[in-house]
Parts: C-alpha cells; sequence; structure tokens
C-alpha cells in the first residue's frame, strides 16, 4: 500500500467512525466495531509479570478419544499479577491433516477444508518448545481444548490451566450468555469468528477489558479462579428418586465412559467441602456414609484426570 492510499484509508476510517459516534449519540442504534488485533495494550509500569499462553483448536468432532485436531493456534501474552494485560506476542498457528475426511459439518462451522491441511503437520515437540515458558495456559472452554491438547502434547498435562469461560462471573457482570461472539458484542466489538488465531486474538481481547460492573480487568477475575483449590464431591450410589434434588444443587451427570465414576459430582470452594458431605449425609443418603472428594488445582482442573 502506498503512502497516499494508506493516508486515504486512514481519513476513511476516521469517517466512519464520526458516523459510528453520532449514531449511538441518537441513542436508537449500538454500533459494533471490528476487532482490531492490538500488540500493545496498556503501557507496562514495572510490575511483576508473567507469559500466559491462550490456545485454541478446531477439531473433527467432540470426543478427545477418536476425533482429531486440524488447527492449533497459541498465542502468547503478557500479563501482571493483577490481571492486566501488557502486551500480545506473535502467534504460533498450524493446520494438520487427519487420518479421516473432515466431516462436512465441521467444514461448515469452520471453513477449513481437506484440500486446506492436505499433507499438513504439526510437530508435538514444537508445541511443547513454544508453550514451555508459559505460566498459565488459557482456552476459551478449556475443559474441550485441554483434553484434546494433552492426547496430542502430553507436556501440557503439567501446566496451570484457567477457563475464560467459566471462570469469570459473566452473568454477574451483566452479560446474557458466554459465547466468545456474544461477549464481544457486549464490549461493542466483532470478529471473523471460528478460525483459531482470530479467536485467541478475541478471547485476549475481553480478559483486556475492565468488566462492566466490578470494572477490574475480566483476566484478573479469571486468575483469582484458577489460584482457588476445589473440591470435588461424588455422590456415589446415591438413591436414584433424589436425582432432581441434585440437579437442584448444580451436580452433574458422569457416565463413567472416561474412567471417573458413573456418579453425580459437584466441585465445590475447598472451604465448604464438609459443608457439602454434611448435605449429602442428611438429605441424600439419611445415613452416614464414606463420601469420596478430590482436591482439584488448576494443574489438574479441566483434564481428563478429574
Amino acid at each position: 500500500m502506498s503512502p497516499d492510499e494508506e493516508e486515504r484509508g486512514m481519513q476513511e476510517m476516521g469517517d466512519h467512525e464520526k458516523m459510528a459516534v453520532a449514531l449511538e449519540a441518537t441513542g436508537q442504534y449500538r454500533v459494533l466495531r471490528k476487532l482490531i488485533p492490538r500488540q500493545n495494550l496498556v503501557p507496562h509500569d514495572g510490575s511483576k509479570t508473567r507469559l500466559g499462553i491462550f490456545i485454541d483448536l478446531e477439531t473433527t468432532g467432540l470426543d478427545p478419544a477418536k476425533d482429531e485436531i486440524i488447527e492449533l493456534a497459541m498465542v502468547p501474552f503478557v500479563y501482571g499479577l493483577d490481571g492486566r494485560i501488557f502486551e500480545i506476542q506473535d502467534a504460533f498457528q498450524g493446520l494438520r491433516q487427519p487420518s479421516n475426511p473432515i466431516p462436512a459439518e465441521i467444514t461448515k462451522l469452520t471453513g477449513i477444508t481437506d484440500e486446506m491441511v492436505a499433507g499438513k503437520v504439526i510437530d508435538p515437540a514444537e508445541v511443547a518448545a513454544f508453550a514451555a515458558p508459559a505460566a498459565i495456559v488459557i482456552a476459551h472452554n478449556a475443559a474441550f481444548d485441554r483434553k484434546f491438547i494433552e492426547r496430542f502434547c502430553p507436556s501440557f498435562s503439567t501446566k496451570p490451566w484457567g477457563c475464560s469461560m467459566s471462570q469469570v462471573d459473566w452473568t454477574g457482570e451483566g452479560f446474557e450468555g458466554t459465547k466468545l461472539g456474544y461477549l464481544l458484542g457486549g464490549f461493542g466489538l466483532f470478529h471473523d469468528g471460528h478460525r483459531a488465531t482470530d479467536d485467541c486474538h478475541a478471547a485476549i481481547e475481553i480478559l483486556a477489558r475492565p468488566l462492566p460492573k466490578s470494572g477490574v480487568p475480566a483476566m484478573g477475575k479469571l486468575l483469582e479462579k484458577a489460584r482457588e483449590a476445589t473440591c470435588r464431591v461424588w455422590a456415589e450410589n446415591s438413591p436414584f428418586d433424589l436425582k432432581d434434588v441434585l440437579k437442584a444443587r448444580g451436580y452433574r451427570w458422569s457416565d463413567g465412559s472416561d474412567g471417573r465414576p458413573r456418579a453425580w459430582f459437584i466441585d465445590v470452594p475447598e472451604d465448604q467441602l464438609q459443608q457439602e458431605k454434611d448435605f449429602l449425609v442428611q438429605e441424600i443418603y439419611q445415613r452416614e456414609v464414606d463420601i469420596h472428594a478430590a482436591r482439584i488445582t488448576a494443574v489438574d482442573r479441566f483434564s481428563i484426570r478429574c
């Protein structure tokens, strides 16, 4: 692009922004602005920092035992211990040819075709080396991404993980959903979704933004949750006719297909473990029983191990 063309483009952007501001000022319109990935978000003030990595995968399906990764993106970013995000670094991105043709519904969702991935490979050793400096790995639905990436690259099993979807109280902050596109819209943005690198940049952007009610960066809230130990409590062999009581309290069902118990379970803060055990003894079993509970930290959370 020539200097003259660049100048004209900047002028047009300025004119468009003026129109957007004018529309918003009427109170009758809400304008979404396209997300432009940024490298520097806020000036660094010399405080202590860590390196995080945001990861996103596109896969041939939902089952990590049989489906495969077809696209992987990792975007490193520098953050402060309070959750401020200072800098976004260069991404790792790769396509991978799976063992079988990509299902049509996956191509429709992601735009990734068999022709695009033909002959492409992603080296697990290269992935491990890229992620090695990270103090935390984050995904938007870490319970999905972690299981896939750990099967592909086992070194991720030693990393603390966080989830931008479940570890920020989006509802409490006034959002009505947790999908990435919806959260972006809540911040007045939109992006080209369902490609891994674009989704990483979009998620980092919303983590860097102050939340509407608390006023702190979403990353700060995520870090608070990630640092907390929780306990997974299992209601094994609980009476069938009390399943609705468990569901109403927030218990979820594990069918046992992944090696975990076939039972209802719930995750509670560590300091509420005894209270949850008392509930099960008094309201569910109505007798003294041994309650199985496991302590979970960010190193194991969202993995197949818990």
